[in-house]
C-alpha cells in the first residue's frame, strides 16, 4: 500500500466519499457555462473546481516513509528545492513534489511507453498502442530495472515511486488535474500507483525522439519511384567540413594504441575500455541486396511513426540543440561559462521540470547537491549542474537503428538460407469504453517486425521490387527494426553518477554508462575545466552495410559486428581554443576517425555561426559574459539569406507590386526578428523557392497531404507529350513533409548556385504564373510567388507586413487539449506568441517550410552555468513549473522566454532562501 498522506494546514486532501462522476460532471457542466455564455457565476464555479487539483506549497505535509523532514522551497515562479538529509528522503520529494504539479503529464508519459494509450482514450489509440507494444519499451525497462541498474538506482527509483505514490493516495482523479474531470466524465478512469519501471521507460521515449537518422532511411528509399541516384545525392551532399567544423578539432584516433587520444596523450578521464562487444555474425563483405521498389512500403512505415505522440520531440526531420562552453581565459569571470538550449517540439506543459535537490549536508548517506532540468516522473537531473561541475546534451545524430527487409516464411523468416523460428509473445490492449484486443508480436534476429501493424505494409510487401539477388518475395516482405535502445542497459545509472560527478574523471566514468539515446556532453568545473565527450552504444557494421538505406536481413553479413568502445569514442578536454560548440554538426572529421558514426549530421549552419560569434568576441581582444552568452542564444540571423538575398536584388524584376516587397530585401541585415517585413519576404521566396525546384519533384509520400498535382506516371515509356498525366496527392502532415527547409537544404541550394541550369530550376507555367528554365527564372518566379502569398495572408500593404505575423507559437496541451471538446482545448490551450528567429539559426525557432510557417519546435528551455559563481547562473523554461490549467505557474515564463528573457537560478543555501516565496515541510 502507499505510504498515507495527512495535511496540517493548506490544502486539504481528497476524500474519499465524494461521488466522483457527479463532480465530474459538475466541472465539465459549469466549464460549459463559462465558456458558453460568460457567466459570472459559472466562472466563480469552474475556477473554485479548478483549484481543487492546485498542490499546496505551505505548512506541512506528514508523509509515510521519510525518514526525516523534508523542506520544499518554491520561488515566485513555483520552482521547487528540496532538501532532505538522505538520498531516499530526497528522491522521495521530488517524486511527490512533481506528482504534485505534474502528475496528469506524468500518467500520460507512462501510458504511452507502455503503449497503453488506449486505457485513458479509448479507442483511437489502438493503432499507436499496437506499434509502441511491438517496439515494447516497458519490457525492456523492465529488463534494465532487473538485472541492470545498479542497487543504489534501484533504491532511488524505488524512493521516487513510493513520493509519488503518497500524493495520490486519497484523492480522486478530478482532485489531481483538470483532464481527469474531463476522462472521468467520459470514461471514469482512475490512476493507478507509480512504479519504478515507470520511470526507466521514460527514457526509451526519450531515446526514440532522438534515435538518429531513421527518416532520413526511408525517405532516402521513397525517392526511388522518382529521382534516380545522382539526384537523390544531390539532395544529401556531403558534410562540408571545409567550412562547418566539426565538434572535435584538437583530438584524434591513435591507430597505435587503438584509442582517441587527445593532444598527443590520453584522456585521464575513466571510461570503460573493454573490446567491442559482438553479436556473432560475419563481417564479410558481399553484394548489396534489394532496397529498390520500396515507396509504398515504406511510406506506411512513415504514417505510423508520425502518428505516433510526441514524447520528447518531432518525429521527423531537421530538429536539433545548440550547447557550447567557454574557458576562463576568455570570460568576464576567470571561470567557464556553459549554455544549453535543446530544440524540441513546443508542448504544454513544457517537457522540462526545473528543481534543486539539495543534501543539507552532503555525505555518505545524502550525496547529491544538484539542480537543473528533468523530466516530470523521473528523479535525478537530466541537465544542469552541482557543486562543482555542470552539463548540456545536444543530439549526436549517429546512427543507432537500422531498417531491415525481411523474408517471410511461414512461422519463420530466411536467414542465411535457413528458414529461423520467429520469437512471438501476446500483448493484450485494454480499451476505455472498448473491448480489449490482443495482438500477436513477431520478432526476427534483427528486431520486432514493424510491418505487422500495419495492413497497408502487409499489401505493399507483395508488390516490392528487388533486385535479382535477392529471395524470391513470396507472401511479401516484412520490415524489422535493429535498434540500440531494444536492449537493456544502464542510462538510468548514469542520471545519478553525472548528479554527483565532482570532476572530468567522474564525469567521463559517469558518461560511459549513458548508453542511450547517444547524446553530445559538454562540461566545465569550477576548478576552470571544460570538455566534451561523446557517450552511447554506437554499432559497428559490416564492410558492405553503411545503415543509410534498409538493409537485407536474409544475409547475416548485413547484421552489426558489435559496438565501438568507450575509450574509442571522440572527446575533448581543455582544448587550446579556449571554447567547445556542439550543435549537431560532425563530431569529427572523417580523415581523424575510423568509424563512421553516421552519414547523416546536421550540417553545422548553427555551430559555424555560433563558433563566429565566439570568435569573433575573443579576435577583438574582449572577454565574454554570462549575458553576450544569452545574446548568443537570441541570435536571429540567416545563413541561407545571405546567400541567396544578394542575388535576389539583382533581378530585373517587372511587376511593380513584386519590385516593391524586393526592396524591403536593400539594406537588410539577415536578422529574422519577428517585427521584420523583409524576414517575412524573405522566408516565403525561400519557401516558394524550394518548393518549385524540390517540393514539385518529390513522390507523393512525402509531399503535404492534400497537395495536388498532375505528374508522370512512375515508370512511363515513349514520348513525353503521348504520356497521359495523373493527379497525384501529397501524403504527409505539413510539420514532417519535404523540403523542410533545414540546413541540409541551405547546402544543396550551395552546391546548386553555380550551375545556374540545372534541371533542378526548372518548372513548368501554372496559371498566369511564368514557366522556368534557369535558376535566375525560378528565383523570379519564387519572388512572384512570395508577393502574392504574403499579399493573401498579410494583406497588400507591405508596411504592415512583419515575420511574427505568419511565424507563430500556439501552446498546446499534448492529448486534450488537441483532440478534445473545443471549449476543452480553450481551456487548456495557450497562444498565439510572434516570435523571431527561424530554420537553421541560433534562435531556431523552426518551421517546416513545406508545409507553412508556423513555430514546430523551439529552444524548450535556456541555460547559462557560471562556473565563476553559481548563483549568478540563469535559467528559463518554455512554459511553467505547472501542468494545472488555471494554476498561476502554467506559462508564466512563456513571455519572457519569448522576449530572450533569463530567470536568476538560485543555488546555494542563502540565495535559495533569499529567492523563497513559500515553504512547505514533508514530515515522517
Amino acid at each position: 500500500m502507499p505510504p498515507n498522506t495527512t495535511a496540517s494546514t493548506g490544502q486539504q486532501p481528497g476524500k474519499s466519499g465524494r461521488k466522483k462522476g457527479r463532480r465530474a460532471r459538475l466541472i465539465v457542466l459549469v466549464l460549459v457555462l463559462a465558456m458558453i455564455g460568460g457567466v459570472a457565476y459559472g466562472a466563480y464555479w469552474s475556477i473554485s473546481t479548478v483549484r481543487a487539483s492546485f498542490p499546496q506549497t505551505k505548512g506541512s505535509i506528514t508523509l509515510d516513509g521519510l525518514s526525516g523532514p523534508v523542506d520544499v522551497k518554491r520561488d515566485g515562479y513555483g520552482i521547487p528545492q528540496i532538501y532532505a538529509s538522505s538520498d531516499e528522503d530526497l528522491f522521495m520529494a521530488q517524486g511527490f513534489v512533481q506528482a504534485q504539479d505534474r502528475f496528469y503529464e506524468m500518467d500520460v508519459r507512462r501510458h504511452m511507453t507502455s503503449g497503453r494509450l488506449s486505457e485513458m482514450f479509448g479507442k483511437s489509440q489502438v493503432d499507436n498502442d499496437e506499434f509502441l507494444r511491438t517496439l515494447g519499451w516497458d519490457r525492456i525497462a523492465q529488463e534494465e530495472y532487473d538485472s541492470k541498474l545498479s542497487d543504489a538506482t534501484k533504491k532511488y527509483l524505488q524512493a521516487y515511486a513510493k513520493g509519488v505514490n503518497a500524493y495520490l493516495e486519497g484523492k480522486e482523479g478530478e482532485e489531481l488535474s483538470l483532464e481527469y474531470a474531463a476522462l472521468g466524465f467520459a470514461n471514469d478512469y482512475k490512476p493507478e500507483e507509480w512504479t519504478p519501471v515507470d520511470s526507466v521507460s521514460w527514457l526509451k521515449a526519450m531515446a526514440w525522439d532522438l534515435r538518429g537518422n531513421m527518416e532520413d532511411e526511408i525517405d532516402r528509399a521513397l525517392m526511388t519511384s522518382r529521382l534516380g541516384p545522382q539526384q537523390i545525392d544531390d539532395l544529401y551532399p556531403q558534410y562540408p567540413y571545409d567550412r562547418n567544423k566539426a565538434i572535435v578539432q584538437e583530438g584524434q584516433y591513435d591507430e597505435l594504441t587503438g584509442t582517441f587520444e587527445q593532444g598527443g596523450g590520453t584522456s585521464t578521464g575513466g571510461t570503460s575500455t573493454g573490446s567491442a562487444s559482438t553479436d556473432g555474425t560475419s563481417t564479410a563483405g558481399s553484394s548489396t541486396g534489394g532496397t529498390t521498389g520500396l515507396e509504398s512500403q515504406l511510406s506506411g512505415l512513415y504514417d505510423v511513426l508520425e502518428d505516433l505522440p510526441t514524447a520528447v520531440g518531432v518525429n521527423g526531420n531537421g530538429i536539433g540543440s545548440n550547447s557550447w562552453v567557454v574557458s576562463g581565459d576568455h570570460t568576464i569571470t576567470g571561470k567557464p561559462l556553459l549554455a544549453n538550449d535543446p530544440h524540441l517540439s513546443a508542448s504544454l506543459p513544457s517537457v522540462w521540470y526545473q528543481m534543486g535537490l539539495h543534501c543539507r549536508s552532503v555525505s555518505s548517506k545524502c550525496q547529491y547537491d544538484v539542480t537543473g532540468y528533468t523530466f516530470a516522473g523521473m528523479p535525478g537531473v537530466i541537465i544542469g549542474h552541482n557543486q562543482n561541475i555542470s552539463w548540456g546534451m545536444t543530439n549526436s545524430g549517429v546512427d543507432v537503428t537500422d531498417l531491415y527487409l525481411e523474408k517471410l516464411t511461414g512461422d519463420g523468416y530466411l536467414y542465411d538460407g535457413k528458414v529461423k523460428p520467429f520469437k512471438t509473445r501476446e500483448e493484450t490492449i485494454k480499451v476505455a469504453g472498448g473491448t480489449s484486443k490482443k495482438i500477436v508480436v513477431r520478432e526476427t534476429g534483427s528486431g520486432p517486425l514493424l510491418s505487422d501493424r500495419s495492413d497497408e505494409l502487409v499489401k505493399v510487401g507483395k508488390k516490392a521490387a528487388v533486385d535479382a539477388s535477392a529471395p524470391d518475395r513470396g507472401d511479401g516482405y516484412g520490415i524489422s527494426l535493429r535498434w540500440t535502445a531494444l536492449d537493456p542497459g544502464t542510462s538510468m545509472d548514469a542520471v545519478f553518477a553525472m548528479n554527483k560527478a565532482a570532476n572530468w574523471s567522474d564525469f567521463r566514468a559517469a558518461a560511459a554508462l549513458f548508453d542511450v539515446p547517444s547524446q553530445n556532453l559538454i562540461y566545465a568545473d569550477t576548478e576552470g575545466h571544460i570538455g566534451y565527450t561523446l557517450p552511447g552504444k554506437i554499432p559497428t557494421r559490416g564492410a558492405k552495410a553503411d545503415g543509410s538505406i534498409p538493409q537485407p536481413g536474409w544475409d547475416s553479413k548485413y547484421r552489426w559486428t558489435g559496438y565501438i568502445p568507450q575509450d574509442e569514442l571522440p572527446f575533448e578536454f581543455d582544448p587550446a581554443r579556449g571554447y567547445i560548440v556542439t550543435a549537431n554538426q560532425a563530431v569529427v572529421d572523417k580523415d581523424k576517425y575510423p568509424y563512421t558514426l553516421t552519414e547523416d549530421w546536421g550540417y553545422g549552419t548553427r555551430s559555424q555561426r555560433i563558433t563566429d560569434l565566439i570568435k569573433s568576441k575573443i579576435d577583438d581582444g574582449g572577454k565574454i559574459s554570462t549575458d553576450d552568452m544569452r545574446q548568443m542564444q537570441l541570435d536571429n540571423s540567416s545563413e541561407i539569406a545571405k546567400l541567396l538575398v544578394p542575388k535576389l536584388l539583382k533581378l530585373d524584376i517587372a511587376d511593380k507590386d513584386v519590385r516593391e516587397a524586393q526592396k524591403l530585401l536593400e539594406g537588410w541585415d539577415y536578422t529574422q526578428d519577428a517585427d521584420s517585413a523583409a524576414a517575412a519576404y524573405f522566408n516565403s521566396v525561400w519557401r516558394n523557392i524550394l518548393k518549385l525546384s524540390f517540393g514539385n519533384k518529390l513522390p507523393k509520400e512525402l509531399r503535404v497531404k492534400g497537395q495536388c498535382l498532375w505528374v508522370d506516371p512512375v515508370n512511363t515509356t515513349g514520348p513525353a507529350d503521348e504520356v497521359e498525366k495523373v493527379r497525384e496527392c501529397g501524403q504527409r502532415d505539413a510539420d514532417q513533409a519535404q523540403p523542410d527547409g533545414g540546413d541540409r537544404w541551405f547546402e544543396v541550394v550551395r552546391k546548386l548556385m553555380d550551375d545556374e541550369d540545372s534541371d533542378w530550376w526548372k518548372t513548368p507555367q501554372s496559371g498566369t504564373r511564368p514557366k522556368a528554365d534557369n535558376r535566375d527564372e525560378l528565383f523570379e518566379r519564387a519572388m512572384i510567388d512570395a508577393r502574392w502569398e504574403l499579399t493573401a495572408k498579410l494583406g497588400k500593404d507591405i508596411d504592415t507586413w512583419s515575420w511574427g505575423r505568419l511565424h507563430r507559437l500556439f501552446l498546446k496541451n499534448q492529448t486534450l487539449g488537441t483532440d478534445g471538446p473545443g471549449f476543452l482545448q480553450y481551456v487548456l490551450n495557450r497562444g498565439p506568441w510572434k516570435l523571431s528567429g527561424g530554420e537553421a539559426t541560433v534562435n531556431a525557432t523552426g518551421w517546416n517550410a513545406a508545409g507553412g510557417y508556423g513555430v514546430v519546435w523551439v529552444p524548450s528551455m535556456r541555460m547559462v552555468v557560471n562556473l565563476g559563481d553559481l548563483d549568478k547562473s540563469k535559467w528559463i523554461n518554455l512554459t511553467g513549473a505547472s501542468g494545472h490549467a488555471y494554476s498561476a505557474h502554467y506559462t508564466d515564463q512563456t513571455d519572457k522566454w519569448a522576449d530572450g528573457e533569463l530567470l536568476d537560478w538560485s543555488f546555494s543555501d542563502g540565495a535559495v532562501d533569499e529567492s523563497t516565496s513559500d515553504t512547505l515541510v514533508l514530515k515522517p
